[in-house]
């Protein structure tokens, strides 16, 4: 049986989900196809950092997530003993939210479904092949029956062993591990005080952290297996010895519902992008899961992918727009992937790495230093490469927190809902705007800032992104200012594409 749609997605995780719905969301006609027949129980990732929340924010999301998690203001990195203060982060979601990944697809995948995303369960991809024009993708469903699909683009969103990212051939070089550790959720008799625990002593690394009144998260490091082979279970045994040769205690570790055995393998697809096939999430990047950042900037890959492939889709992307993908995306994880690795490299129990980690904790405790770290973990500091094409501005490629604006007509709203719908904002600082509104994906919005802002003073217009990032901005001051607006509008929009 053969069906067309505009874009399949092979991969039903969050990564997958958060991509069909921003496709669906833009009327692009579009199916996932998950290999399991029902959603995973456990949960590998955990947190939901900054910069996620924000565009969870941008989509009307936020609430419906924060009502199932549990707010925390700060992070980790690589266990060490001072905390990343995400409170004083310029942000609208100064915190990480503590979110079972299992609960995080679960929202997604009802959203996804809600704005029109067929989602095919218990269905294996087979093959993935493309020509110039178009990508099919044969598939057996649920009840054993072949099917084809035929569709403009493909998104491998299918894991580290990508199917998808075999079939187009595309290198995947890195290390494999070198390390692994052990984690378990699991019922504690007697859990620490504060139901918290992060330990790192010369007998191994514990971290605990609850997920439920009665259920915890633990995870050791431990010196004496960290060359165990991955496929080796975990046994409870096992996990009762480190905890007391670490804590002096197991804490009456029982019933555990999960145990994984996982690496520090760290590998990076060598392009994001194969003609009308695209890799997000772990299909295009793996790491040692220190500051629980994977599942986030997979979810940001595809807020970045998203709009691109409705663009193309919908026939408004200019050529180049396609390509931008890969070339924002693949720095962003190379910059994952260094900072995991950095962790890796601390997690050392000798007495030398002992010190380093408290060398290390000293210098966190600096708020600049803090700052900087923070910035990494969040992902608030993700800038992309200015475009070419336009005059430089301080803002060009930075993303922009949430703000409140003034409207002409005395209300007030948040620039990130002025986003909910997934298309262009252009926002006009000054009250003489010409008018673009017939334009195509284009929102333009006149209005005064409610508070002061130094990145902002003396801009005229900035056409911000469906990801909120800054595509370029315009001062009051440039001689041509008119002409800027319109060779930016033109630049990113197709402007013969009216309404």
């Amino acid at each position: 049986m053969a069906m067309n749609v505009e874009a399949v997605i092979i991969g039903g995780g969050p990564v997958g989900f958060m991509l069909a719905s921003e496709l669906a969301m833009a009327g692009v006609k579009t199916c996932v196809i998950e290999r399991l027949e029902k959603p995973v129980p456990h949960s590998k990732a955990l947190t939901l950092h900054p910069r996620t929340l924000e565009l969870l924010e941008m989509r009307g999301l936020l609430e419906r997530f924060v009502s199932k998690g549990s707010k925390i203001p700060s992070g980790h990195f690589s266990m060490l003993d001072t905390r990343l203060d995400f409170s004083g982060l310029d942000t609208s979601c100064p915190y990480t939210l503590l979110l079972p990944q299992a609960k995080t697809e679960q929202l997604l995948e009802e959203h996804a479904r809600s704005l029109g995303a067929e989602v095919f369960r218990g269905a294996e991809a087979l093959s993935v092949t493309q020509n110039g024009a178009e990508v099919q993708t044969i598939f057996k469903d649920r009840d054993g029956s072949v099917r084809t699909v035929t569709s403009q683009f493909a998104v491998g969103a299918d894991g580290a062993g990508s199917t998808v990212r075999k079939q187009a051939r595309i290198e995947f070089p890195g290390t494999d591990s070198t390390i692994t550790a052990a984690l378990a959720d699991a019922a504690l008799l007697s859990p620490p005080p504060s139901g918290v625990m992060s330990l790192c002593t010369k007998e191994g690394g514990v971290m605990i952290v609850p997920l439920s009144p009665n259920q915890y998260r633990i995870v050791v490091v431990s010196p004496y297996r960290t060359q165990t082979q991955k496929d080796v279970p975990v046994t409870e045994e096992e996990l009762k010895a480190d905890l007391i040769r670490i804590c002096g205690t197991d804490f009456g570790l029982t019933e555990s519902s999960w145990k994984s055995r996982f690496g520090n393998a760290a590998r990076q697809a060598k392009r994001y992008r194969d003609g009308r096939i695209f890799l997000a999430g772990d299909a295009a990047h793996i790491h040692f899961p220190a500051g629980g950042q994977g599942l986030n900037v997979g979810l940001q890959d595809a807020m970045n992918l998203g709009w691109k492939l409705a663009a193309a889709v919908k026939g408004t992307a200019p050529l180049w727009l396609l390509d931008s993908y890969h070339e924002e995306r693949h720095p962003a994880a190379e910059g994952l992937l260094r900072n995991t690795e950095a962790q890796t490299k601390l997690i050392d129990f000798s007495q030398a790495g002992l010190h380093l980690r408290s060398m290390m904790s000293e210098l966190l405790a600096f708020p600049e230093v803090n700052r900087y770290i923070a910035g990494q973990i969040s992902a608030l500091d993700v800038r992309y490469e200015a475009d070419p094409d336009m005059p430089p501005h301080c803002l060009n490629g930075s993303r922009l927190p949430d703000m409140e604006l003034n409207l002409p007509d005395g209300s007030s709203e948040r620039l990130y809902s002025l986003l909910q719908n997934g298309t262009f904002v252009l926002l006009s600082l000054i009250q003489e705007a010409d008018d673009h509104s017939r334009i195509k994906g284009l929102r333009t919005v006149t209005a005064s800032l409610a508070e002061p802002d130094g990145k902002l003073r003396g801009v005229h217009t900035i056409l911000i992104r469906p990801d909120g990032h800054v595509a370029w901005a315009v001062d009051a001051s440039a001689p041509d200012c008119a002409d800027l607006i319109q060779t930016g509008l033109r630049r990113w929009l197709s402007v013969t594409s009216r309404v």
